[in-house]
C-alpha cells in the first residue's frame, strides 16, 4: 500500500484514501516536491532537446540562400553575420572551417559542399623543378598527407560543439534532490514513531509483561512437577513380608 501510495502521488495520479496524521502529511509535502521538480526538469530537458533538433541543418543546400548583400571585406563579411544583418555566406571551404573552429564560435558551416574548386600552382616557365614538384604534389595526395595537413590546420576544433552538445541533467545532479526527499522521509518517520510512542510502549509493556508471565507459569508448572514427583516417592507403602511355617 505504501509503495502504491508513493507510486500515485509522484505521477500526480492520486489514491482513493486520504491521509490523517502529521507524518502522513510531510511525506506527502516530500512525494509532491520530488514529483513537481522532476516533471520540470524532464520537461525542460525535452523542450532543449527539441529546439536544438529543430535548429539543426536551417540551410542544407544552395537554393536556400536570398537576399544578396553586398560586402567589402572579409571582416565585415563577419562583423554582418554577428550582427545579424546577413544570414549566410559564401566563403572557400578550408578558410570558413577554421574560422568556425577556431575564432568565431557562434558561427557554423554547411556541412555539404556545394561546389568543389580548382586550384593551380604557378610557376615559371620551362622552371627546372616543375616535374618534381607535380611528382610530390602526387605522392602526397595519394599517401594521404594533405588530407592529414587540411584535417591538421583547418578541421581541428577549438571552439565546443554547440549543434551536438545537449544540457542533460544526470543523475549526480539530482542527488541533493533525492537527499532532501530521504530525510523528509526519516522526518516523517520519526515524527509518527512520537505519534504512537504511548501506543507503542503500552504494546512493549504488555509483550513483555506476557514473556513474563509466561516464564514463571513455566517455572510454577516445573516446582509443581517436582514437589509431585518427591510426594509420590515418599508416599510409596512397603509390601508386607509374608512368613510361612511349615510343619
Amino acid at each position: 500500500m505504501s509503495i502504491w501510495y508513493s507510486f500515485c502521488n509522484i505521477f500526480g495520479y492520486g489514491v482513493n484514501f486520504h491521509v490523517n496524521t502529521a507524518a502522513e502529511c510531510l511525506l506527502t509535502f516530500g512525494l509532491y516536491m520530488l514529483s513537481l521538480i522532476l516533471v520540470v526538469t524532464y520537461t525542460a530537458n525535452l523542450a532543449s532537446y527539441l529546439t536544438i533538433s529543430k535548429s539543426k541543418d536551417i540551410i542544407s543546400e544552395i537554393n536556400s540562400y536570398r537576399n544578396y548583400y553586398p560586402l567589402k571585406s572579409q571582416q565585415n563579411l563577419y562583423d554582418s553575420l554577428l550582427a545579424g544583418i546577413i544570414d549566410a555566406s559564401f566563403m572557400d571551404n578550408g578558410v570558413s572551417e577554421y574560422i568556425t573552429n577556431n575564432i568565431y564560435c557562434n558561427l557554423t558551416l554547411v556541412e555539404d559542399d556545394f561546389e568543389k574548386g580548382v586550384f593551380g600552382i604557378v610557376t615559371p616557365k620551362e622552371w627546372l623543378y616543375t616535374k618534381d614538384l607535380d611528382v610530390n604534389i602526387l605522392l602526397l595526395s595519394e599517401s594521404g598527407q594533405l588530407d592529414d595537413l587540411r584535417q591538421k590546420w583547418f578541421q581541428k576544433r577549438n571552439c565546443p560543439n554547440l549543434n551536438e552538445i545537449t544540457v542533460s541533467m544526470e543523475i549526480n545532479s539530482m542527488n541533493g534532490l533525492f537527499l532532501t526527499f530521504a530525510l523528509i522521509t526519516f522526518l516523517s518517520l520519526l515524527l509518527f514513531i512520537w505519534s504512537k510512542r504511548f501506543i507503542m510502549k503500552d504494546n512493549l509493556f504488555n509483550l513483555l509483561h506476557r514473556k513474563e508471565f509466561s516464564l514463571k507459569k513455566k517455572i510454577n508448572m516445573i516446582k509443581h512437577s517436582s514437589k509431585t514427583s518427591d510426594y509420590t516417592r515418599n508416599s510409596v507403602i512397603p509390601s508386607p513380608t509374608i512368613i510361612q511355617f511349615s510343619p
